[in-house]
């Protein structure tokens, strides 16, 4: 894990590969937890014989917004980011998925600060996330997510 302890850290960082998350199990309980949360019960994600027989995947899958939920969880294996008052998810920008994730699927998250500025005292930063499948060649998705930091 890598350690941050204030904005010029995170500064020499730009343009780098911060790190990469551990592995992190998919499994249908937590895919039938995120629909009951979500009230999204659709059969490709909760229906397991339905899925296997009529589905496209021949099993169910996590919901999309369930691997990007996921990111807060997975940056925190990577950096531990020191010295701040506060830290905000902000946004996330051109998330494109690439891949289903079925289940029982073992998924890490590679991220690269992509950009960092300074707002005024609150720091902006763009990571580019990218969300590997194991053992699949296409990852379950890329995109930028933006975190705002308020060091001390």
């Amino acid at each position: 894990m890598l350690i941050i302890n204030s904005f010029e850290e995170y500064a020499s960082l730009l343009g780098k590969e911060i790190g990469v998350s551990n592995w992190h199990k998919i499994d249908q309980e937590q895919i039938n937890k995120f629909a009951d949360a979500t009230l999204d019960h659709q059969w490709i994600h909760v229906d397991k014989e339905k899925a296997e027989a009529e589905g496209p995947f021949k099993a169910t899958i996590a919901h999309g917004y369930l691997t990007l939920s996921l990111i807060p969880y997975l940056w925190k294996q990577i950096a531990d980011v020191r010295n701040i008052k506060m830290e905000i998810n902000y946004g996330i920008e051109s998330f494109k998925f690439g891949q289903a994730v079925l289940v029982d699927s073992e998924i890490q998250l590679k991220a690269k600060l992509k950009s960092i500025a300074n707002l005024r005292g609150v720091t902006k930063v763009i990571i580019e996330a990218t969300l590997i499948i194991k053992d699949q060649p296409k990852p379950a998705y890329t995109g930028s997510v933006v975190f705002l930091y308020h060091f001390i």
